[in-house]
């Protein structure tokens, strides 16, 4: 008689990665890739449509006033006679730049003061929420203001100004989700093998609560550019970068003659927020383990 072979075992079936898991999510949701393609698109436009269309954004190119679809000027003058289609090309990385900045550095600081706050709790938990809560009540666009009054507007004081204005927000999510890592098991793990406080915190409990803050990160982009334009809009930004909110700022009082001047500008930062908060919703719900369940 033939021997029986044993019946083949099926072979493990490996699961996918977290990574890997969470991008499946985010390109499976509409929005959040409708979001990326505008940003992608405005990106692009703004650093290779400098590139290619080669100007000064300052300079006079056609008469004062002049409506769209010219030929000297395909979205218009502004009331000095600038092209509006060269400064949005131009003003777009300026204003892209100040917010990546200091959405960066808002990030940067809540989440460092977040980790040690919920990581020793106690009196240093104490001190550096009442620091958090001075900042948090402060009134961001005066003290903005102030600071780049004292030190002359320029892109540099912008975005330290934004930067460091808007991160008691993400301090709070940094400390709650330190607070809800630091006495479980792995944790304690680390800590019974000898790893001092440093490599728990930036080693192990960080890429543990690195989910939220970059969506955090990604919803700061888009205030740093309101807040941006805002700046610019009452005349503090930078007098030799065109931004769009400098576009809207210098030609308000021509709203009514010269609508084009500030439609445009407005409807790109209107776009890219709505792009970036379309992003920063999409990766919500893909890096949500509750919220990809449903």
């Amino acid at each position: 008689m033939s021997a029986i072979l044993p019946a083949a075992m099926p072979l493990p079936v490996k699961a996918p990665s977290p990574f890997t898991e969470a991008l499946r999510m985010f390109l499976r949701n509409p929005s959040a890739i409708v979001g990326l393609v505008l940003l992608l698109v405005i990106v692009l436009l703004s650093v290779f449509g400098p590139m290619l269309y080669v100007a000064d954004p300052f300079e006079i190119r056609a008469a004062p006033l002049t409506p769209p679809f010219d030929p000297e000027a395909w979205f218009g003058t502004d009331y000095l006679g600038r092209d509006v289609m060269t400064s949005l090309l131009y003003g777009g990385r300026a204003t892209l730049l100040v917010g990546a900045i200091a959405a960066l550095l808002s990030v940067f600081i809540g989440t460092a003061i977040g980790a040690f706050a919920g990581y020793y709790g106690g009196r240093i938990d104490g001190v550096l929420m009442r620091i958090t809560e001075f900042f948090q009540v402060l009134p961001a666009l005066l003290f903005a203001m102030v600071v780049v009054t004292l030190f002359s507007p320029s892109l540099l004081t912008v975005t330290l100004s934004i930067g460091l204005v808007s991160w008691p927000g993400t301090a709070r999510l940094a400390r709650g989700e330190f607070m809800r890592y630091r006495d479980l098991e792995f944790v304690r793990a680390e800590r019974s093998i000898g790893a001092g406080n440093a490599r728990i915190i930036w080693k192990v409990i960080l890429p543990n609560a690195f989910a939220p803050l970059i969506v955090s990160a990604t919803l700061a982009i888009g205030a740093a550019i309101l807040f941006e334009a805002g700046l610019s809009f009452l005349g503090l930004g930078d007098p030799n970068q065109m931004s769009w909110g400098m576009m809207i700022g210098s030609s308000r009082q021509y709203v009514l003659s010269c609508w084009w001047a500030v439609a445009f500008p407005g409807a790109a930062i209107f776009v890219t927020v709505l792009a970036v908060s379309l992003i920063g919703d999409g990766l919500n719900d893909a890096l949500n383990p509750k919220l990809r369940e449903r």
